[in-house]
């Protein structure tokens, strides 16, 4: 799958395309119903179906202060998008200059010349312009004007409410990953880059993988059954630890995972991190005797719960 920016002109194979527009952050079942509806119209039309995202998130632009809170890398999101059956995923900027652009110049300059998009979809509660001056019935409108046939696809809802990236948000803080799998079709996970640690895990016998959590949404500190997936594509069943560890100073947040049954060398390796199951709190333990014995017990509950 391509992944294009503004800074370069779209391929011409992809002009003419149906494009799905959103932040997409999560991929959740709501994102998923755009863009299946924008890869549908594509097929039935001939025609390419990029799906569009912006980063930073918008959000992370106007309120730069705001905790981390972000459910997916562009590099996930590429993947998930290719899953779903787009042919490529454009990274809108967002930056002064976009924030700055009216919805009449956003859907003139943007959609219809510099990426000669023919139809766009996106959910009913999508904004865009300066000052959010645009909506899905000025998309609707502008779009019309430009040769763009835009088109809104309604909330997904769960359990009597709608799919959202908050209600997702919330699960992961309370330490229930399963709600957060059901909104997204998947486990949450975090992809990172493996950095050395102080090597106490491995002199507990049980040597971990860090990952920093950079600008991810925090779950709630603890231990979870995990899964871990390799450069190679490869899952391993593994625990994890996220938290500050309490046991050590000074306090250093990290996602540290133990992957079962597996030897080698995963310094500086990207590496995903899949969070199945919330198995207790981060605790302060006597001593590191009886934090091994409980190590050693967690392993053993992540092993029964991944097994089930």
């Amino acid at each position: 799958m391509q992944r294009l920016s503004l800074d370069q002109p779209i391929p011409d194979a992809l002009r003419g395309a149906v494009l799905a527009l959103g932040n997409f952050d999560g991929f959740h079942l709501g994102h998923q119903a755009v863009v299946g509806r924008a890869v549908q119209r594509g097929a039935h039309e001939r025609k390419a179906v990029i799906v569009a995202t912006f980063d930073p998130h918008p959000v992370r632009h106007f309120r730069p202060d705001t905790p981390p809170f972000r459910l997916t890398s562009l590099d996930q999101r590429q993947r998930l998008f290719a899953g779903a059956g787009a042919d490529a995923m454009l990274v809108f900027d967002f930056n002064a200059a976009l924030a700055a652009t009216t919805a009449e110049d956003f859907v003139a300059d943007l959609l219809a010349r510099r990426i000669g998009a023919s139809g766009v979809v996106t959910g009913e509660d999508f904004t865009f312009g300066k000052g959010r001056g645009g909506n899905a019935q000025v998309l609707r409108e502008l779009g019309a004007a430009h040769g763009i046939g835009a088109e809104t696809v309604g909330p997904v809802t769960l359990d009597g409410e709608p799919v959202s990236s908050s209600r997702i948000r919330a699960a992961l803080s309370v330490g229930d990953p399963g709600t957060a799998t059901r909104l997204l079709t998947r486990p949450f996970a975090v992809q990172g880059v493996v950095v050395h640690g102080d090597k106490r895990g491995r002199a507990l016998g049980w040597p971990t993988a860090n990952v920093e959590l950079g600008p991810y949404q925090r779950p709630a500190y603890g231990i979870y059954a995990v899964r871990v997936r390799l450069e190679d594509g490869s899952e391993h069943d593994g625990v994890a630890s996220v938290g500050v560890r309490p046991m050590f100073e000074p306090p250093k947040e990290l996602l540290e995972a133990v992957v079962f049954d597996w030897d080698g060398d995963l310094y500086g390796r990207v590496i995903e991190v899949a969070l199945h199951h919330y198995i207790r709190p981060e605790k302060k333990f006597d001593g590191l005797e009886a934090l091994k014995a409980q190590m050693d017990r967690d392993a053993a509950e992540a092993r029964a719960l991944l097994r089930a």
